[in-house]
């Protein structure tokens, strides 16, 4: 991780979402990483994961430790060891990760389109989402920390810009200022592959930028901004207490990276260990 971050800076921030994704589809089992094949439909292809990078950085892992202990490390353990190592190289805490995860024979695409928040939902929908995967409240918030590094596409978020909810007006939570940036880099009809920063003020480091930002209307996506600006909800309090102690979303978010890791592992002879994460043994 250290020598892919130094040429990736994004690196970390693709791992850990490739084991959020994963471990809300049938808990955390490496099934994100399957390619199509025979009886296998690819969550690759789900629309949360569409355009989803971090791939060849599994496979890269994968073939290393294959080289010097076959057989022994799952492709789901490297995604939340990864996970956990990209945090703390961007400046982040550091935590013990449970192993012992054994990788799926099978993924659900369904699952993957059903149960994953995508960037333009509300909270109304994301509470649920959390909630039947045994997470609260301080999780959704805490996780959603995650997005102080890394990058999002235009498309993702696009649709705050111009005509939010088709009112034929912008987002009235974004900062004007920063609307006027966005729509910049965004412009109706524009490249919807271009990426932003999901964190405008530190980008590449792992802090509480994140949560300032949203206190001043200025996070990226609808997910984001609808913790600070959703009239009324719970997450508002935890925001702003994250965005004036980064040493209590720390705390939070290392018990919610394992709280997320737990969901569901396959562990003693359930499912397998594979030799390449993209297919079965």
């Amino acid at each position: 991780m250290e020598q892919i971050q130094r040429r990736d800076v994004r690196a970390g921030a693709k791992i850990i979402r490739l084991h959020f994704h994963d471990c809300f589809v049938n808990g955390c089992d490496g099934s994100i990483l399957l390619d199509n094949a025979t009886g296998i439909v690819s969550e690759k292809d789900a629309n949360p994961n569409v355009g989803a990078g971090g791939f060849d950085i599994v496979d890269e892992i994968k073939t290393a430790l294959e080289n010097e202990c076959p057989g022994v490390v799952s492709c789901a353990d490297i995604l939340a060891l990864a996970s956990e190592i990209g945090v703390v190289l961007s400046g982040g805490p550091s935590w013990q990760v449970p192993l012992g995860r054994r990788d799926s024979l099978t993924a659900n695409r369904s699952g993957a389109n059903s149960d994953i928040p995508s960037p333009t939902e509300t909270l109304a929908v994301m509470i649920p989402q959390f909630t039947r995967k045994g997470m609260d409240l301080t999780d959704l918030v805490a996780l959603s920390g995650a997005h102080t590094f890394g990058r999002a596409r235009c498309r993702t978020f696009n649709q705050r810009l111009f005509n939010f909810s088709g009112s034929g007006r912008p987002d009235p939570t974004i900062d004007p200022n920063y609307l006027k940036t966005l729509q910049r880099l965004c412009p109706q009809g524009g490249n919807g592959g271009t990426f932003a920063n999901l964190d405008k003020s530190t980008p590449d480091e792992f802090d509480n930028y994140y949560f300032t930002n949203l206190k001043n209307h200025q996070g990226l996506l609808q997910t984001d901004q609808e913790l600070f600006s959703t009239s009324g909800s719970g997450t508002i309090a935890i925001v702003a207490n994250y965005a004036n102690n980064q040493h209590k979303f720390f705390d939070d978010f290392v018990c919610s990276m394992i709280k997320l890791g737990n969901i569901s592992p396959l562990t003693g002879t359930n499912g397998e260990i594979r030799k390449d994460c993209k297919r079965i043994n």
